[in-house]
């Protein structure tokens, strides 16, 4: 398994493999049985699976835990490399906005996908989604993504997302996996 913690890695990475077809699952780490679940989908449709850890402080608000998040890359790896992942992106927060947050392009949803549910109660969330997302397909540039249905209202602007800028990437939802008390399985339960 090969850990890339640069851009240039991956993009290095998907030109090593660019006769073959990538499958993406992006998450922010602290991996549980569902991100398992996704990863062993990813590997079934694809050639090569890539993993891509980032807690991306786009995507919380202000009084929101992002210093709290759990991270657990050494045990996030190890589980990757048990399932046969070929490559796990770990950018850093400078990597990934290397001119600051402040002064990025972002992606912004519609109101019409983000003014509810989730979206109503953490405003900018989608958009720092939906920015990270399309940051991660430019780099990796997987002909397959996987997400959890669970973050069903997430799974539908990245789907708008894609359709709407017409990028050459499939986007497969993964049905929801469960504590067995019925919790909904989540990085945030730790």
């Amino acid at each position: 398994m090969q850990r890339l913690e640069t851009v240039a890695a991956a993009r290095g990475f998907r030109r090593r493999h660019r006769d073959e077809t990538i499958a993406l699952v992006p998450t922010m780490g602290a991996l549980h049985r569902g991100h398992l679940a996704l990863i062993a989908k990813a590997k079934e449709l694809e050639d090569r699976a890539v993993v891509s850890i980032f807690v991306n402080p786009l995507q919380f608000g202000p009084n929101e835990d992002f210093n709290r998040y759990p991270r657990t890359l050494e045990a996030d790896l190890a589980a990757c490399a048990e399932l046969g992942v070929d490559a796990v992106f770990i950018p850093s927060v400078e990597e990934m906005y290397p001119q600051g947050q402040e002064h990025l392009v972002q992606v912004v949803p519609p109101e019409s996908l983000t003014g509810f549910l989730c979206g109503k109660y953490r405003p900018g969330h989608f958009t720092g989604v939906a920015t990270v997302v399309l940051k991660l397909f430019n780099i990796i540039q997987p002909d397959v993504a996987v997400f959890g249905e669970k973050d069903a209202q997430q799974l539908t602007v990245i789907k708008r997302m894609v359709r709407d800028l017409n990028l050459p990437v499939d986007i497969v939802g993964h049905p929801t996996l469960r504590e067995e008390s019925g919790l909904v399985m989540s990085s945030r339960n730790k």
